[in-house]
C-alpha cells in the first residue's frame, strides 16, 4: 500500500510542480505581418470592412476547404460579425468592435479550442505611404491557463503560427485587389449630338502619355475650382480635357483642363484661368469604365469605329474627355467612368460632271 501512497504523491507533486511552471508562462502574445500594396487605401480598407469578401482572400478556406461561413445580416463596419464551422480547422465567430474609415479596424475573434473559448484581439491599419498602401494586420491577447497547456502540445508557438497565415492573406488579398483594378470596358456609344458648354480652364502642354497627364490634371483642375470658388462661379458639369494639339511625332500634346460653367465669364487680364466654349456638334461617343491608362486604346477603338462609317474628324473642333466618376470619392480605377467625345462631320462626296470627265 505505502508504494500506492507513494506514487500518488509522486504523481501530485508533478501535477503541482506542471500547474505552477504552465502559471509561470508568460501568456502575452502579439503576432503581426505587414505588405505595401499598390492600392488605395480606401480600397483595400472597403474589402478588409466586409467579412462577405473574406472567403476570396482569407488563407483558411484553403487549408480547409470544407469549412462553412455563416453570416448575419450585418457584415460590415461596427457591429459585423460572421462564424464559422471547420472541418479541419477549429470553430469560431468574429466581430468587428471600432472602425475608423481608411485607417483602422479593430475586430475580436473567439476559437473553440479543445479546453474552451479562446478570445483574441486582431487589428487593422491602412498607413499611405508614397501613393501605396502599408497593411498591417495582426492580433494579440492572453492565453489561459488551459491555452497555455494545449500550446505545450504543439511543435509551434502561437506567432510561429499565426504569422504565416497573415502573410498568406495578406498576399490574396494584395492580389484580389490588383485583379479588381485593371478590369476595364470600352464601349463605343455611337454618334450623338453634343449640345455645347461654356468652360472655365487652363492650358498646359504635355508629354502624351497617361500617367504624366494624370499628374497634370491633378494639378490643374483644382487650380480651375478654386477659381471657380473663390469667384462665385458656378459649377454646371463634370471635369473635362479639350485635346486642342495632338503632336504624334513629338509625341507631345496641348490641353486644357476645365470645369463647365453655366455662361461666358470674362477673367482677368493677369488670370491664368480662362473661358472657353465647346461648340454645339456632332460627335462619336465612346464610354471608358476603368482607369485613365486605358485611355489611349479607347481612343484608338474610337478611330478605328469612325473608319468604318460616312464620317470623319471635324478638324474645327477639338476633341475633349468627360470625367463621369470622381476617384476622390471612388478609390477602384475599374468604377471610373470617363466619356469621350470626338467631334466629326460627313465625308465629303465628289459629284463627277461633264466638265470634269
Amino acid at each position: 500500500m505505502k508504494i500506492f501512497k507513494y506514487l500518488f504523491f509522486l504523481i501530485l507533486i508533478v501535477i503541482i510542480g506542471g500547474a505552477i511552471y504552465v502559471a509561470t508562462i508568460d501568456g502575452n502574445y502579439q503576432a503581426e505581418e505587414t505588405m505595401l500594396m499598390d492600392v488605395p487605401a480606401a480600397m483595400v480598407f472597403n474589402e478588409v470592412n466586409d467579412f462577405k469578401s473574406w472567403e476570396d482572400w482569407g488563407p483558411w478556406k484553403k487549408e480547409d476547404p470544407n469549412m462553412v461561413f455563416n453570416y448575419p445580416e450585418k457584415t460590415s463596419g461596427e457591429g459585423a460579425s460572421y462564424s464559422w464551422v471547420g472541418d479541419k480547422s477549429m470553430d469560431g465567430s468574429m466581430k468587428t468592435v471600432k472602425v475608423i474609415p481608411n485607417k483602422s479596424i479593430d475586430q475580436e475573434i473567439v476559437i473553440e479550442t479543445p479546453f474552451g473559448k479562446s478570445q483574441s484581439d486582431v487589428y487593422w491599419k491602412f498607413e499611405p505611404v508614397k501613393g501605396k498602401t502599408k497593411v498591417t494586420w495582426g492580433t494579440k491577447g492572453q492565453q489561459s491557463f488551459f491555452d497555455k497547456i494545449h500550446m505545450l502540445t504543439q511543435d509551434s508557438t502561437m506567432s510561429q503560427r499565426v504569422k504565416p497565415m497573415f502573410e498568406k492573406g495578406l498576399t490574396q488579398l494584395k492580389e484580389r485587389l490588383t485583379k479588381k483594378m485593371q478590369q476595364y470596358a470600352i464601349n463605343v456609344d455611337g454618334i450623338t449630338e453634343y449640345g455645347g458648354t461654356f468652360y472655365m480652364y487652363v492650358t498646359t502642354a504635355s508629354k502624351n502619355n497617361p500617367k504624366v497627364l494624370e499628374r497634370k490634371m491633378e494639378q490643374l483642375f483644382p487650380q480651375v475650382a478654386r477659381f471657380m470658388t473663390d469667384n462665385d462661379i458656378e459649377m454646371s458639369g463634370k471635369p473635362l480635357t479639350v485635346y486642342n494639339q495632338i503632336n504624334e511625332d513629338s509625341g507631345t500634346v496641348i490641353i486644357s483642363c476645365g470645369i463647365p460653367t453655366t455662361s461666358k465669364v470674362v477673367t482677368p487680364q493677369e488670370s491664368d484661368v480662362l473661358n472657353g466654349y465647346i461648340e454645339k456638334t456632332k460627335a462619336l461617343k465612346v464610354t471608358l469604365t476603368g482607369n485613365y491608362t486605358n485611355l489611349p486604346e479607347a481612343w484608338d477603338e474610337a478611330n478605328s469605329y469612325l473608319a468604318g462609317t460616312d464620317f470623319v474628324k471635324n478638324e474645327d473642333i477639338a476633341p475633349f474627355e468627360i470625367y463621369v466618376t470622381d476617384p476622390g470619392k471612388e478609390p477602384n480605377p475599374a468604377n471610373w467612368e470617363t466619356e469621350i467625345f470626338l467631334p466629326i462631320k460627313r465625308k465629303e462626296v465628289s459629284v463627277l460632271t461633264s466638265e470634269s470627265l
